[in-house]
């Protein structure tokens, strides 16, 4: 497939209005936001996303808000992973027929400590079931929300059995030697780690970039690592790309982010979140506030 997605993804949050429902024209801005300022694309309804927060018609409608707004291709990587497989096919459908580079996809996560055999069903029925050859799965790998870890043994057979359509990962194990594995593996296998932190490790060995977070905040500098990773610069630009993202560290990062924001857009409305979250405290947003401007940090207008 030409035109693969690549480079600085942020997994976008999602802004809600003060009833709790989605603010998709917000949402449509802060996506807009994002790819102009430092981002290649946007991962809409992944973890960051509040995508398990959310009902299954709101995610639909979302991804269509985002494709009438031409936030498509490329630039497009749609969370779609659910618990049960047909609402999983539904939405990758959906990502599909709105012209999506690629879908994010979570395995099957309520039960716990499932088989090798089961996870690889589960994906192949959901491969079999879209049934499309413009299908590119980016398997979603997040073993502190999922319960477990995607064996590598799993990607490899997923890998062989449907090489043209499991095509990538994103990697938020956190667990860099995992990735450097993978990435040493599966070559040509398009990883993208879940933090900006190892933005720079992974290009060096065969990433394509990262899917983040963080990177609501930070695009503008993880760009510049991602732009001049071959440069002599490359590392003192890493260095300072995790410097912000520890800005973050040990705080409740999604209400801590839609808050930063409210405070430096002047927005208050984009503090909302939708329980089980609840919105920063003036203490996190302190901490956060505190650490960024240390590190000479000033977000994009």
């Amino acid at each position: 497939m030409t035109n693969q997605p690549s480079g600085v993804f942020a997994a976008s949050l999602t802004p809600m209005t003060a009833d709790l429902e989605i603010d998709v024209p917000r949402a449509v801005a802060h996506n807009q936001w994002l790819l102009a300022n430092g981002c290649d694309g946007v991962a809409p309804l992944g973890t960051t996303g509040e995508a398990n927060s959310l009902g299954f018609d709101e995610r639909l409608a979302l991804l269509d808000s985002l494709a009438d707004a031409g936030i498509t291709g490329a630039q497009l990587i749609a969370g779609v992973g659910c618990t049960a497989i047909p609402d999983t096919v539904t939405l990758t459908k959906k990502a599909l027929a709105n012209g999506a580079g690629g879908v994010l996809m979570l395995p099957p996560f309520y039960y716990k400590a499932p088989s090798e055999d089961g996870l690889f069903a589960a994906y192949a029925e959901v491969i079999e079931r879209v049934g499309d050859s413009a299908l590119q799965i980016y398997l979603y790998n997040f073993p502190q929300q999922v319960g477990f870890e995607l064996p590598l043994s799993l990607i490899g057979r997923l890998i062989e059995a449907y090489p043209n359509t499991v095509v990538g990962s994103k990697d938020s194990s956190g667990d860099w030697p995992r990735m450097e594995h993978t990435l040493k593996e599966f070559p040509g296998f398009r990883l993208f780690p879940g933090s900006e932190e190892f933005l720079l490790s992974g290009l060096r060995l065969g990433g394509v970039g990262c899917i983040s977070a963080t990177v609501n905040i930070n695009a503008p500098q993880a760009q510049a690592v991602y732009a001049n990773w071959q440069t002599d610069q490359a590392d003192a630009l890493q260095t300072h790309l995790t410097e912000l993202r520890m800005g973050f560290k040990d705080l409740p990062a999604i209400p801590v982010m839609k808050g930063y924001l409210a405070q430096e857009h002047g927005d208050s409305a984009m503090a909302h979140v939708r329980p089980p979250f609840l919105p920063a405290t003036a203490g996190e947003l302190a901490t956060a506030t505190t650490r960024l401007a240390a590190a000479k940090f000033k977000l994009a207008a």
